[in-house]
């Protein structure tokens, strides 16, 4: 059963942490550092004879003093929280260990199970070609398929019908019309997740063949086991 990857799963928002802005921490230590020199200078110039009030003085330090310490408070809580939302995704994707995701990545081929590959080929295309290359980008086979999203099934041999090594295969769909080549297109292919990491506060997945993956680029999954 495949299930595609909507709504209704975990949002992409959850695995891709946001950028943590820095702007007001700099604009603020900027103004607390022109403020010191200001003071400085003005101190070291005063008229003996009008002096400078120091309260006020004191007290616009105290007033920046404040907000620099909200802000590195404020970056600080920022933080923490992007790593709560990382460790949640973490937790949530960790249930699609075991289950097949479908993504345009390489494909691994085991050397006795099919890869299955999702086609999207053009809606305005009569004439689809996938084709498949090894992991050194050479092309092995080059396999004509109706103008659908039908999933097809490489049963790991190359042009000469001879049987290809174990490993990662790429897979590339081109759409025809009036044999002109109007698209081209990394096809998805479906791998077993075999583990999920935390990397950069990223979730990755671990694919069959120990290829990496961002848990947003995943499209649909499923269990082969139903």
């Amino acid at each position: 059963m495949t299930t595609p990857v909507t709504s209704s799963e975990p949002s992409a928002s959850l695995f891709t942490t946001p950028t943590t802005s820095t702007s007001s921490e700099t604009v603020i230590t900027s103004d607390f550092e022109t403020f010191l020199r200001l003071l400085t200078t003005q101190a070291q110039n005063q008229d003996p004879l009008e002096p400078i009030d120091s309260t006020e003085y004191a007290s616009q330090l105290a007033q920046f003093s404040m907000v620099e310490q909200q802000v590195q408070a404020n970056d600080l809580l920022s933080g923490l929280q992007e790593q709560l939302l990382s460790l949640s995704s973490l937790s949530t994707v960790t249930q699609w260990v075991g289950l097949d995701g479908r993504a345009a990545v390489d494909g691994y081929f085991d050397g006795t199970n099919p890869v299955v590959v999702s086609p999207n080929p053009s809606s305005v295309a009569d004439d689809v070609r996938l084709i498949i290359a090894d992991s050194n980008g050479n092309e092995i086979n080059r396999v004509s398929l109706p103008a659908s999203t039908e999933d097809y099934e490489w049963d790991g041999r190359d042009a000469n019908d001879n049987p290809v090594a174990v490993g990662n295969y790429g897979f590339t769909l081109e759409s025809y019309q009036n044999d002109e080549l109007i698209g081209s297109t990394t096809a998805e292919v479906y791998g077993r997740i075999r583990e999920t990491q935390l990397l950069n506060n990223q979730v990755v997945l671990i694919m069959d063949g120990g290829s990496a993956i961002n848990s947003t680029e995943v499209t649909a999954l499923r269990d082969t086991s139903l």
